[in-house]
């Protein structure tokens, strides 16, 4: 594929927007864990649905509408006795992670308690993900995969696409995100990262690292930013729509 100009690169992820800005396009046809979130419109749901938003879409949409999310208010008995597994997690993992959440109090205000003094989204993170490890000494492989590691500044590690994700719902608002925190700036938010998005982004002249790490997401988010300085993230769902639909 030839170069495409800033300009013209500017008025094709424009448009994608435009025509890819629309709840209806969230169905079992474009299976999306958002579909699930946004029936709540709970932070603490939202993290869940985020979390566990990996693999196919379609299954975890499937995994996702199969959770009895009102476990977040049962005692820990009750929610052990679930039953429900997710590649990685099983029953206890899925249990645990909903005491760790049952037992948290609002996800907003620890996450803004790190992100306020510098209006740094990774600062944000970690003090949230700190918290939210506190919270519970249970350990396994699946449950530490879903909350993740602590970030490091600029660091090359996981480029965190979940918790990116999770961002994204909670602090944008338009047609497909839910907008649900204040006192974030769009402005801020690093894009949600995952492999797809990563190869289009390439096959666009909008990134040239190659590794697929946090550095790589840190890099297109501020090649969006040329573009809306203001909503970087929002050409989020555009990259993915643009090669879900085979336009790049």
């Amino acid at each position: 594929m030839g170069k495409i100009s800033n300009s013209n690169l500017h008025r094709r992820l424009e448009a994608a927007y435009i025509e890819y800005n629309d709840a209806s396009l969230l169905d079992e046809r474009h299976p999306d864990p958002l579909i699930v979130a946004r029936r709540y419109r709970d932070e603490k749901i939202a993290l869940l649905c985020a979390l566990f938003g990996y693999g196919s879409a379609k299954q975890i949409v499937r995994f996702l509408e199969g959770l009895d999310f009102s476990l977040l208010e049962a005692d820990d008995a009750t929610i052990l006795r679930q039953k429900s597994y997710y590649r990685f997690q099983n029953p206890t993992d899925v249990a645990q992670i909903f005491i760790t959440l049952k037992r948290a109090g609002s996800l907003y205000e620890r996450f803004v308690r790190g992100y306020a003094k510098n209006r740094n989204i990774l600062d944000g993170l970690s003090i949230l993900i700190s918290y939210l490890r506190s919270l519970n000494d249970y350990r396994s492989y699946g449950y530490d995969f879903l909350l993740g590691r602590v970030p490091k500044q600029a660091a090359g590690g996981s480029p965190l696409k979940r918790w990116m994700m999770y961002l994204r719902w909670m602090v944008r608002k338009d047609n497909i995100d839910m907008g649900l925190w204040s006192d974030v700036s769009p402005a801020d938010l690093i894009i949600p990262l995952d492999t797809h998005t990563f190869r289009v982004a390439r096959k666009l002249g909008l990134l040239r690292r190659k590794s697929y790490d946090l550095k790589a997401a840190m890099e297109l988010t501020e090649a969006l930013r040329r573009f809306d300085p203001v909503d970087p993230v929002k050409y989020d769902f555009a990259l993915y729509r643009l090669g879900q639909f085979n336009e790049v």
